[in-house]
């Protein structure tokens, strides 16, 4: 009985200490990423100097990854297509892509509630266009 109550004591300390460590590195990529998030800066791409095309761009900060594929017709960027998108509930800052059309320009104001995504969409499309040149 002694024995069976030692493995039982064993396991669960095993357990207990693999969910510490996942936690922990969870915790610290989680700061880190957020540490980077408030250093991150958007370029500023004058899209009058575009060539026209389709374009990949993709960016990640834990524990947001997006893709896209940007379309410039004319010197314009006429479409955004949002490829993947892991966000966890960042979901709603794919409406980003809607201000950056419509502003011709990557300074747009973040989506409230989603400025994570916000701006790893942004950083996304500038690396679409910055492979343009």
């Amino acid at each position: 009985m002694k024995k069976k109550k030692l493995i039982y004591r064993w396991f669960f300390g095993s357990v207990a200490i693999m969910i510490l460590i996942v936690v922990s590195i969870f915790g610290y990529l989680s700061w880190s990423g957020k540490n980077e998030l408030n250093h991150l800066t958007i370029a500023t791409i004058d899209f009058s100097q575009l060539n026209d095309g389709f374009y990949n761009g993709s960016y990640s900060l834990f524990p947001v990854s997006v893709d896209v594929t940007v379309s410039v017709i004319d010197q314009r960027v006429t479409a955004i297509n949002i490829t993947k998108h892991f966000n966890g509930r960042g979901k709603p800052a794919e409406v980003i892509v809607d201000k950056i059309i419509a502003d011709q320009t990557l300074q747009v104001d973040t989506i409230s509630n989603a400025t994570y995504s916000s701006k790893v969409i942004l950083k996304a499309v500038e690396q679409a266009l910055i492979n343009e040149h």
